[in-house]
């Protein structure tokens, strides 16, 4: 089993002189006579002066304003801090500027389509375009688009239409449920939908029609509709005289009409609404603010993410994840990005690497979920395609494991830059991120993003180093939401935040911090195993058991009880169909015993068809705890966020037998 710590990577000098994080730090020197000796101490800066730091970000991006920039931060309390409360600017309008009109902005793979391609020219032409649609819609600056598209050229030209005209952007994938989208989008009232027909995933067509026809009879506030053509020739073309098509929202304008983006906004007009999981209640809309997006996004990409106009981002993803968001993101960076909508295992798990390849991408991005189903299908990248021009690779979305920054050296690359991030989709960003000057460490997150002063906090409320705490934010962010939608008072904004530590963000997770910077999240904070008062990542347990051969998957449940008698299940999905037998159960608790301590050895092992997933790749342990302590499956958990809603009734049956016995 590789070790946790052990060094994977380090940079070349001449990767390092030629990163841009580089760049950065000789500007401040040149610039303001700013010396650093290490990223830490470039990192000590960015938090304990966050202003200045904020402000030198805004200088070195050249960010325009039309009126006067003013501070960085007028307010600093947590929540309601308030950011350059005197500059105006349009997202989208610095998102698309960066490339040459007839360079490739975007390349587009789908099971359905033939691949594509988009210059940046046509992007910037498409998008004004439909901003000139729905300002003759008569779509305003505050007004809700919604969105029901899969990853498509069209979902990147309508949100930066939507938002480049002041409306707020808002999307969810086709694969979501009906109930699902209406979760969310019933929330924002949207005036205009813009929805796709169907879909294809895996070889299989999902004709989504009849489903678009039931969320415009639940959806009183829309006045118009935008129907996408995709799996079918031509779009349904259900509304009525409310409808047209998406080649009639596109048209070419006329050459003297004005053009739509060219207001600007307020620092915190809202830019889109997105959402938390809603797989354990009613989904929380979380609204971002222009300004706060184009600083972050150029920080991001540029500093942490090394992109600028020589690199091509493919990251997977739907329309529902927040990774949507930050892959059209590295357009501000002058990257051109890579479009996928379909099954990454289809017709077989090398499907993402063909594309890779083709399209020589030098930064891809997946999930931990998928690395480790590669890893077990004992799938090697590199004894099958050119990936010369692979220089990283970056994973969120769930902890990475060593196994799994193994598998990227073994089996793709050696010389890879592997970064591992976590963040959340409430401040669309990361917490911890990947620097491309520092060494990749196995198991490790490389260091803190600059500006973000995380800490680890141990039950005291102390911050501690080598110890596993509570992930905390001790100094505001501007990409922090502005509100969530519908929480007038914002009482559900500082419940879900700042009631534990006042003033202070807990995101929940646990995270320990290293002696050298680096990081290590072992899952959220509120499925923690507590053994004889002793707190344990899930994310430990999973390592050591999903490495045994005959598992392929795992989920482990500490079920609470009033008396002494709590119990720590752990199920596991078996390859092969093979069966759960005593000698299989006593390695799992002999290799946990070993390789971890007593302490994570479970009272059962229950063997299982299946681990229940959320849409974005993440184990539903909280809601699988609360049916095995008795509560309905519908009542815990919405089905139509899940990847396998079916999952959820065989633990209740389970909890029928545990109770029984």
């Amino acid at each position: 089993m590789p070790n946790m710590g052990e060094l994977h990577w380090e940079p070349s000098a001449a990767f390092r002189d030629a990163a841009q994080i580089t760049h950065f730090l000789n500007w401040l020197r040149e610039q303001h006579g700013l010396e650093f000796d290490d990223y830490a101490a470039l990192h000590r800066w960015s938090v304990q002066d966050i202003g200045k730091f904020w402000e030198h970000i805004w200088d070195y991006f050249a960010v325009e304003s039309s009126t006067p920039r003013g501070p960085a931060i007028a307010t600093a309390e947590m929540p309601g801090a308030t950011w350059f409360p005197t500059a105006r600017m349009n997202y989208a309008r610095r998102l698309i500027a960066a490339g040459a009109d007839d360079a490739i902005a975007v390349e587009h793979y789908s099971e359905v389509r033939a691949p594509g391609t988009l210059s940046w020219g046509e992007l910037r032409r498409l998008s004004r375009n439909v901003a000139h649609t729905l300002t003759a819609l008569g779509v305003e600056p505050g007004d809700r688009v919604a969105a029901y598209l899969p990853n498509v050229p069209e979902a990147l030209i309508a949100m930066v239409a939507s938002t480049g005209i002041g409306a707020l952007w808002s999307s969810c994938s086709p694969d979501f449920g009906v109930s699902s989208v209406l979760d969310r989008f019933r929330q924002i009232q949207p005036k205009v939908l813009i929805a796709v027909d169907g879909y294809r995933y895996g070889g299989k067509d999902f004709d989504r029609r009849a489903a678009v026809t039931e969320l415009l009879a639940a959806l009183p506030s829309v006045e118009k509709i935008i129907h996408v053509p995709y799996l079918f020739d031509e779009a349904a073309q259900t509304g009525g005289d409310m409808a047209l098509d998406w080649a009639q929202a596109s048209a070419q304008r006329p050459a003297d009409s004005a053009d739509p983006l060219a207001a600007d906004f307020a620092f915190d007009h809202p830019l889109w609404v997105v959402y938390s999981s809603g797989t354990t209640g009613l989904p929380k809309g979380m609204v971002h603010g222009h300004g706060s997006m184009v600083l972050e996004h150029l920080k991001t990409h540029h500093l942490h993410m090394n992109h600028g106009p020589d690199s091509k981002l493919f990251f997977y993803t739907t329309t529902g994840w927040i990774m949507f968001n930050l892959l059209a993101a590295a357009l501000i960076a002058g990257t051109s990005i890579v479009q996928y909508d379909g099954n990454p295992a289809y017709p077989d798990l090398k499907a993402l690497w063909r594309i890779v390849e083709r399209s020589k991408v030098t930064s891809f991005g997946t999930s931990p979920t998928f690395v480790n189903t590669l890893a077990q299908a004992n799938v090697s990248p590199r004894e099958e395609f050119d990936l010369s021009a692979l220089q990283g690779v970056v994973c969120t979305g769930s902890p990475l494991t060593p196994e799994s920054f193994a598998w990227f050296y073994d089996k793709v690359k050696t010389d890879l830059w592997v970064s591992s991030i976590s963040g959340g989709t409430d401040v669309a960003a990361g917490f911890v991120s990947g620097v491309p000057t520092l060494p990749v460490h196995s198991g490790e997150i490389q260091a803190h993003c600059l500006g973000v002063d995380v800490h680890s906090f141990d039950p005291a409320g102390n911050s501690v180093i080598d110890g596993e705490g509570e992930l905390v934010i001790t100094q505001p962010m501007p990409t922090m939401p502005l509100y969530f939608w519908g929480d007038e008072d914002g009482s559900r904004y500082h419940d879900s935040y700042f009631a534990t530590y006042p003033g202070v963000w807990r995101h929940g997770d646990l995270i320990r911090i290293t002696h050298r910077g680096s990081s290590v999240i072992s899952g959220r904070s509120d499925s923690t195993l507590n053994r004889h008062g002793i707190r344990i990542g899930t994310s430990e347990i999973y390592r050591t058991v999903e490495s045994i051969e005959a598992v392929q998957d795992s989920m482990v449940i500490h079920v609470d009880s009033e008396d002494e008698h709590a119990h720590l299940r752990l199920f596991v999905v078996l390859r092969d169909e093979r069966k759960l037998d005593t000698a299989l159960s006593a390695e799992i608790s002999q290799r946990l015993r070993t390789e971890r301590s007593p302490r994570h050895v479970p009272d059962s092992v229950h063997q299982v068809a299946m681990i229940p997933y959320t849409l974005t790749g993440k184990k539903m342990e909280v809601p699988v705890k609360k049916i095995l302590q008795g509560a309905q499956p519908e009542l815990v958990a919405n089905t139509d966020a899940m990847a396998n809603p079916q999952a959820l009734a065989e633990y209740a049956l389970l909890f029928e037998t545990f109770s029984a016995s």
